[in-house]
């Protein structure tokens, strides 16, 4: 059982892992790309949104557990498109990510890194990535539903998480954004819980849904119908959605 991170504390490349908490891997800071800043919303109005912050496994990738292969990393549908909409409107990107493996044995802080490498060059950099190697019985507060890992993303990206969005895949994510003060969006897979679904106060059909959603609220295309539900697909004319 891990008892410490401070091991995570060794350089990776141009990143580095932070020794207290979660592990926190942000670029070089020579190496960071400027953010255009959000404009400043009007007087009482809804703060406009900074970051997006995905769970990885079942979110931005498909959930294999205990993954520590990066040839077994694939894209979850929609995933690069819902990054790159988000980096085109000049927001901050990062991932929170539990790894219980690390604790259970099952996975190295190198493993972590590769997997991390890899579904860069599949899906382009992030900002940030905050990852818990604690198991559950552990008590960290980094751990999802805790909201550390939020906490972590949000300071190493320099944003409020009122002003930051949390999409997964469970209700763990969901509340882990609520706990810190941040909006969660939940995009159910086969795995998602019905009592998951039907708690999420903010749900999508699919994860480029969800970011186009977050992006652009106004827009009726991306309405969202009742909670917990979607609008109905729209088949062919004359036959079955």
């Amino acid at each position: 059982m891990i008892t410490s991170v401070a091991h995570a504390a060794r350089a990776d490349g141009p990143w580095a892992a932070r020794a207290d908490g979660p592990w926190v891997f942000a670029p070089a800071r020579q190496a960071r790309r400027r953010v255009r800043p959000p404009r400043p919303a009007p007087p009482g109005a809804t703060p406009p949104l900074a970051a997006v912050l995905f769970d990885r496994d079942g979110t931005l990738i498909e959930d294999v557990p205990y993954n520590g292969d990066p040839g077994r990393v694939r894209p979850m549908p929609g995933a690069r498109a819902a990054v790159e909409a988000v980096r085109g409107h000049g927001l901050s990107l990062g991932v929170v990510s539990n790894q219980s493996g690390v604790a259970r044995g099952l996975l190295t802080r190198e493993r972590v890194a590769a997997v991390r490498r890899r579904v860069e060059e599949l899906l382009g950099p992030f900002g940030v990535w905050a990852v818990c190697p604690h198991g559950p019985d552990e008590g960290c507060g980094c751990r999802k539903p805790a909201p550390g890992l939020v906490y972590a993303a949000c300071a190493e990206l320099g944003v409020d998480p009122a002003r930051t969005a949390v999409v997964g895949d469970i209700g763990a994510d969901l509340a882990a954004a609520r706990a810190a003060g941040a909006r969660g969006v939940l995009v159910p897979t086969p795995v998602t819980r019905p009592e998951e679904v039907a708690a999420a106060e903010e749900s999508a059909p699919d994860l480029l849904t969800a970011v186009r959603r977050l992006l652009d609220p106004e827009n009726p295309e991306n309405a969202e119908g009742p909670l917990g539900q979607e609008p109905p697909a729209q088949g062919p004319a004359g036959g079955a959605p």
